[in-house]
């Protein structure tokens, strides 16, 4: 139910407040092929295994501070930028997430394609702890729009989100999922909910009805804020628990999380291992292209600052 995963693998090419001269090096690291691929996570993966060249970034950004120091690498010959969604030692609770630095970060470092290992609870049967979900839809119930979006302060957009998840993305992750994992099921909604606490058996009951199939508090944000950077992404979630509906089961704790974690940890490193080498090269997905048609605001409109903010995203339009 939790989201967890964090810590990792990230490169930083930016300079501290100038957000349009990193937006300048990212376009250099494009036309050399070096799209990179973006892993955040929670609770229970704090590391990822196998990465090479190793580098530590603390990266500031026109939202805020990201969750953590961003860390960048190579695996299987593709640059690898990871971030700890909850900050290392887990000292963030889902409603602490700067989300938007955290994607911020994450795009004015190229990354392109981007996997959100998330920890969820699980609203049916069939969807077992310790199983893998690759969901296909969202419900997102946050009810804090406004720190979830890039734009406003005089740039106006609207990106579709009919399908919040990268379909491309969803079945390179799915491929590597099924090489690595006894159980995998392919589509299902994540329900985003307000933490920290665990759902009541009525709001579990609801959700249910809802049509959600798992349960989790930080998806949905990252989700759309990758829609709005141009970033294709899906989300492993990694079930923990049956929440708190299932009568013949002991509702969620922490400590029932945790145990499921550990387990579901190790299983989560080798999928990503395999990721690595199915992801193309060049970022050619519709969810790369989200913002062709999406800017409602006339470019000679656009407010200095805003644009300058937002350059790792409008980079192509100025």
């Amino acid at each position: 139910m939790l989201d967890h995963l964090a810590s990792g693998t990230l490169e930083v090419c930016i300079l501290a407040g100038c957000p349009a001269i990193n937006y300048a090096t990212n376009m250099i690291a494009t036309a050399n092929g070096e799209s990179a691929i973006g892993v955040i996570g929670g609770s229970g993966l704090y590391e990822m295994a196998g990465l090479e060249k190793i580098e530590a970034r603390a990266i500031t950004t026109p939202f805020g501070e990201p969750s953590d120091k961003l860390i960048t690498g190579w695996l299987g010959g593709r640059r690898v930028c990871f971030l700890p969604r909850h900050g290392v030692g887990h000292r963030l609770l889902p409603h602490e997430i700067n989300h938007r630095a955290n994607i911020w970060a994450m795009r004015s470092l190229n990354v392109r394609w981007l996997i959100s290992v998330s920890a969820v609870g699980s609203l049916r049967n069939e969807l077992a702890p310790r199983d893998i979900v690759v969901p296909d839809q969202l419900i997102d119930r946050t009810g804090t729009a406004a720190k979830h979006t890039f734009f406003g302060r005089g740039i106006a957009a609207h990106v579709g989100f009919a399908d919040p998840y990268c379909g491309d993305l969803r079945q390179v992750l799915l491929a590597a999922a099924r090489a690595a994992a006894p159980v995998v099921h392919d589509g299902g909604t994540y329900l985003c909910m307000n933490g920290p606490a665990f759902s009541t058996r009525a709001e579990a009951a609801m959700h249910r009805l809802l049509g959600a199939d798992i349960i989790g508090m930080t998806n949905g944000p990252e989700a759309r804020l990758c829609r709005e950077a141009e970033i294709a992404a899906a989300t492993l979630a990694l079930v923990t628990d049956y929440d708190c509906w299932k009568i013949d089961e002991a509702p969620v704790e922490a400590s029932t999380v945790i145990e499921n974690l550990q387990s579901n940890s190790t299983m989560a490193k080798r999928i990503l291992q395999q990721l690595v080498t199915l992801v193309p090269a060049i970022p050619n997905s519709e969810s790369h292209r989200a913002l062709a048609n999406a800017v409602f605001t006339p470019r000679a409109m656009w407010p200095e600052q805003t644009a300058q903010d937002l350059a790792p995203l409008l980079g192509r339009f100025m």
